[in-house]
């Protein structure tokens, strides 16, 4: 009904334009009357003072050939909307829904204070809330109530109940999320139902890029891979801001503002950001880059983010990011724009048997690239004593040297697979990680996904020599760091892995479990 009215004060608008200007003929009125649905691309953009998407430049270039007509015709139809009374103006409100009623209140200041009209907001809020009634008859207590609800309306300050609406729906969204998370599979730690909320929710991700004058440039996804216990999201294309220019990058998940169970959620719709992590677009440095090919070179910045840059020209390629599934979907839902969702605080699982360390521990660890694992491995039952610590880590040994009845190999060739809207290729060495670590009651201890890339030990292996060509492979962050060690058989042409260990932080540790290690 909204999108009636909506079209009706087109052709209104058309019709004026076209008596406004009879000199150029009919031709020249249809052909404007074409381009005006074009415009909707240059404000379907988000607003705000230098903000740009990837995907705007053209619409920006078709503003620069048109921008004359557009700015006369706009300056007409926003003069006929100012000189339409209030009264009319609200009651074409009122047949708007909840996200088209918060987009009419970013038109104007005028716009803003009517689309706040208490009267409209209560109307949108009994019915999005009120329960389903089989009976279609409303008996007189209720109407009442309405009748009372409806006087109270004008005690209330502007706006009043367009908070309580978005107040309301952000509780059930929560409440929606926390009821699909609810069932854990008891074999990984992770919730079961992920998937089916990424779809559900209409989840997406987007990267912020910002200049250094304050710019910012949008792009949403190109590309997505769903893992085992992890999505690898991809961003490519052909109009890059350029990089000397950029400062940071934020990486937010993308949801729609109002969950709409009936309809699938569209790419126009206003969307809510939730900031996942920051990154320092100056870090892109030799120590970070973790390998190259003849065309790129990429570049590893932590959490778990990788950026391609061309070798010639030094700019952006592509950017792609691997996300576990360890609380991801709350983390791209549930903050804000500029500040990241905050885990709830942990209550410490009480250790009982503190002086025999760690046991019971389970890890999963997946090698892949591009849709194809190299390595998926669950290893089970595994334990420390208390008296290894070194250096503030408490050591877990997963697959020991000596024991040639726990070396694995890797299946396939090990390579990073990349591509952008031009070129693909495949980066020798390297490949995404994933690592769920569980403790003894099967709960997430420690997780991530990250880009890793096998190098040459800076230093000869303690452990026993091999017919082969060592190779090292490490992770480190603030919980613990992952060393992995391998050797390349000539003969089958082959890696095999013939040590794993896990560091633990020991702060870690002492914050789960209350101990004092």
């Amino acid at each position: 009904m909204a999108t009636g009215r909506g079209r009706m004060l087109q052709q209104r608008w058309l019709g004026l334009q076209t008596l406004r200007e009879p000199s150029k003929g009919g031709g020249a009125a249809q052909g404007r009357a074409r381009q005006v649905p074009g415009r909707s691309r240059v404000f379907g953009f988000r607003k705000g003072p230098g903000v740009k998407f990837s995907a705007g430049s053209a619409a920006l270039r078709c503003h620069g050939r048109d921008g004359q007509h557009w700015e006369s015709s706009f300056s007409c139809y926003s003069g006929l909307l100012d000189r339409m009374p209030s009264e009319i103006l609200l009651k074409i409100f009122s047949y708007l829904d909840a996200v088209s009623l918060l987009c009419t209140g970013c038109v104007s200041r005028r716009f803003y204070h009517l689309a706040n009209d208490n009267f409209i907001w209560i109307r949108i809020y009994s019915t999005a809330f009120s329960s389903t009634r089989s009976n279609w008859k409303v008996n007189s207590v209720e109407k009442i109530a309405i009748s009372m609800s409806f006087l109270s309306v004008q005690d209330k300050e502007a706006g009043y109940w367009k908070k309580e609406y978005i107040t309301k729906q952000i509780a059930s969204v929560k409440a929606a999320l926390a009821d699909i998370l609810k069932p854990v599979n008891p074999y990984t730690g992770l919730p079961v139902k992920t998937k089916e909320a990424l779809r559900i929710f209409g989840l997406g991700w987007a990267i912020i890029l910002k200049e250094k004058s304050g710019k910012e440039y949008i792009m949403e996804h190109v590309d997505l891979s769903i893992n085992d216990t992890s999505v690898t999201v991809t961003w490519y294309g052909k109009n890059w801001p350029c990089l000397a220019s950029l400062s940071t990058l934020d990486l937010c998940g993308v949801t729609p503002v109002f969950m709409d169970w009936y309809k699938t959620p569209t790419k126009h719709r206003l969307r809510w950001h939730s900031l996942i992590a920051k990154y320092n677009l100056s870090h892109l440095t030799e120590s970070t880059m973790i390998g190259c090919d003849r065309l790129i070179r990429i570049f590893c910045l932590h959490p778990g983010l990788l950026v391609g840059l061309w070798k010639k020209e030094e700019e952006l390629a592509f950017v792609m990011a691997n996300l576990h599934f360890h609380h991801l979907v709350e983390r791209s839902t549930l903050g804000s724009a500029t500040i990241p969702y905050e885990l709830p605080p942990h209550s410490p699982f009480l250790d009982d048997s503190p002086e025999y360390g760690l046991h019971g521990y389970q890890l999963h660890v997946d090698l892949h690239s591009g849709g194809v694992f190299y390595l998926c491995g669950t290893f089970r039952n595994l334990f420390t004593k208390k008296g290894n610590i070194e250096n503030g880590h408490v050591k877990l040994i997963v697959i020991n040297f000596k024991n040639n009845r726990e070396h694995l190999p890797l299946i396939g060739k090990v390579g990073l697979s990349w591509k952008t809207d031009i070129f693909d290729g495949c980066i020798k060495s390297c490949s995404m990680m994933d690592v769920t670590l569980l403790d003894e009651h099967g709960k997430p201890f420690w997780c991530f996904s990250s880009p890793v890339c096998m190098r040459l030990p800076a230093t000869p292996s303690d452990g026993p020599s091999f017919l082969g060509q060592m190779y090292s492979m490490d992770y480190v962050d603030a919980e613990g760091r992952v060393h992995v060690e391998l050797v390349w058989i000539r003969e089958t042409e082959e890696y095999f892995i013939v040590n794993l260990v896990l560091y633990l932080s020991v702060a870690k540790i002492n914050h789960w479990f209350g101990t004092e290690y």
